[in-house]
Parts: structure tokens; sequence; C-alpha cells
């Protein structure tokens, strides 16, 4: 594929308001971070996890036993969740709890919810 095949084909129209969109957009890395977060939610299991920690602090085993999945493929999509900083958990004695790492998960996971609800009724 020839350079001139990826350059866009357009001439700007709106010089002012490109360029002011150019200074808006943030920078490539805090993009990708964002696309990251939105991976991490991309996955059902994890939004059902997600819902189930929302007003539920839940060990490994209640998660399972709720979602009717083994222990070690919950534990695989908490340690996802956990690496992208939307859950924390905690130990006492032998057992992990498991909830949301802050409000702002909760704010997402509702925004979206009010979204999809407010999509159905178009």
């Amino acid at each position: 594929m020839g350079r001139n095949e990826l350059d866009c084909d357009c001439d700007v129209i709106h010089q002012e308001k490109v360029e002011k969109a150019k200074q808006q957009m943030l920078d490539e890395e805090k993009l990708l971070l964002i696309a990251d977060f939105y991976k991490a939610l991309s996955d059902s299991t994890r939004i059902k996890i997600v819902n189930l920690l929302e007003n539920n602090e839940l060990c490994v085993c209640d998660i399972s036993v709720i979602l009717n999945m083994t222990k070690s493929a919950v534990s695989h999509q908490l340690k996802n969740l956990r690496e992208m900083n939307l859950i924390k958990s905690r130990k006492i004695g032998k057992e992990v709890w498991y909830s949301l790492a802050d409000n702002h998960v909760k704010e997402v996971f509702d925004v979206s919810l009010e979204h999809i609800m407010e999509t159905e009724n178009d």
C-alpha cells in the first residue's frame, strides 16, 4: 500500500474547527489507556462481575456459584479486572474478598446502563 493510499483525501472545510478540535484532543497515551479500560469491560463475564461487585463484596467462590463458572475461570477474570484497577481485593484469613476499586467504576457502569435503557425506549 502506497503512502498516498493512507492519506486523507479530504480538504479542510472548517479550518478553525479542525484546529480547535486538534488542540482539545487527548494525547495518544491517554487515549490508549481509555481504550484499554473499555477493553477490560468488553467481556460479558467481566461485566457480570462488575455488576455483582457494584453493591456487594464477594469472594471468588461466591462469584463462581452465582455465575455458574469454575473458580479458575472466575479467578482469571478477576485478575484481568484487578490489573486494570477496576476491582480491589482484601484478604481476611484465607479468603480474598473483591469489590469495585472506586466509585468511578460504578459510575461508568451506571451511565452505560442508563444509556442502554434510554436507547431501548427510542
